[in-house]
């Protein structure tokens, strides 16, 4: 007695994945993705600090 057609091991070439990674890159980013960077980020004084002196100094060897 032969094992039943869902039994068969299926063929692993990885082109189902190929394929459905092709379709999300070319579908663009996720909507939740995009809300994500849109959002103004948050930064603390001591880094507003260092951008400040980092600005003064950039200036200065011009």
């Amino acid at each position: 007695m032969s094992k039943h057609i869902i039994d068969q091991p299926r063929e692993n070439s990885g082109t189902r994945l190929r394929e459905f990674a092709r379709y999300e890159r070319e579908s663009g980013t996720h909507p939740a993705i995009e809300t994500l960077h849109s959002r103004p980020q948050m930064r603390a004084e001591d880094n507003r600090l260092a951008a400040e002196f980092l600005r003064i100094e950039r200036e200065q060897m011009r």
